[in-house]
């Protein structure tokens, strides 16, 4: 029998939903972008379930939104310091990947939990992110809509939150962009968990002071008042997601087409200068 579930006020007639759950790891930006994608169109296609996948970025790696200007990037700078630049399939603004944890969920465009439109859909996960946070000690993390005058108006994502995305201490904690094709719904997003949030001010022009960043949005660690570790956050999520979206996970591994997907996807694509400076 389905259950009925609460969430954000309306009440959502459910089954539990199998899952697959990959611990993948690290990789440079042009790999994660397509792992990311190669996984989306597998789960789109039906050939595979829906996936949540967990990540972290080596070396660091600046990504820019999918329609922001390459020249936001210092290269410079990013070159002097070994960090990779890559460009997003979703939209967004710049995001220094480096001490976080990283997640994406790939669903096919017609699953329960990708209905509705975009803002619709992004609520429902976020409602799952703040359960995790809830459980890792962040008492208050929450999720809103924002008034037009604080929304961040330079390269930056971590300036200032956007609607519904996820809050912590007052400040913006998780950063998260959506892709909806016709087939598929991919959603990534990335949550600091130590070191300076203000660094990514370094590696781009025309960025605020890194105060004004550690004014709007902070780390995990510092929320928390102690080190926290990958491990750690990924155990909360993977049970946070289960019992609030009532999902079933089966571990798994990117299957041998996904890799070969994905290696065709970061040669011609994230890897390749033609989609990085497109804009």
């Amino acid at each position: 029998m389905p259950r009925r579930v609460r969430w954000c006020g309306f009440i959502l007639a459910c089954m539990s939903f199998d899952f697959r759950l990959i611990y993948d790891g690290y990789h440079n930006g042009a790999s994660n972008m397509a792992r990311d994608e190669a996984i989306s169109r597998m789960v789109s296609s039906g050939r595979q379930l829906p996936t949540l996948r967990f990540y972290g970025w080596m070396p660091a790696s600046i990504s820019l939104g999918q329609s922001q200007r390459i020249r936001t990037v210092d290269e410079a700078a990013c070159s002097a310091d070994g960090v990779d630049v890559v460009r997003r399939a979703t939209g967004g603004l710049a995001i220094l990947h480096t001490d976080e944890f990283t997640y994406s969920i790939s669903l096919p465009i017609h699953h329960p939990l990708a209905e509705g439109d975009v803002m619709t859909s992004y609520r429902r996960i976020a409602n799952a992110i703040i359960e995790t946070l809830k459980r890792l000690g962040v008492h208050d993390a929450g999720a809103d809509t924002v008034a037009k005058e604080d929304k961040a108006k330079g390269p930056v994502c971590f300036e200032a939150p956007s609607d519904y995305e996820v809050v912590g201490g007052g400040k913006k904690l998780v950063g998260s962009a959506q892709w909806r094709r016709v087939d598929a719904v991919l959603q990534h997003g990335s949550l600091p968990l130590y070191g300076d949030i203000g660094r990514v001010c370094r590696y781009l022009v025309g960025a605020p002071e890194p105060e004004r960043v550690r004014l709007h949005a902070t780390t995990l660690s510092d929320i928390l008042g102690r080190p926290i570790t990958y491990e750690e956050v990924a155990t909360a999520w993977r049970a946070a997601f289960a019992d609030v979206l009532d999902i079933h996970f089966t571990v798994g591994d990117l299957s041998e087409e996904e890799v070969r997907d994905a290696t065709d996807l970061r040669d011609s694509r994230y890897g390749n200068d033609i989609w990085n400076r497109r804009r």
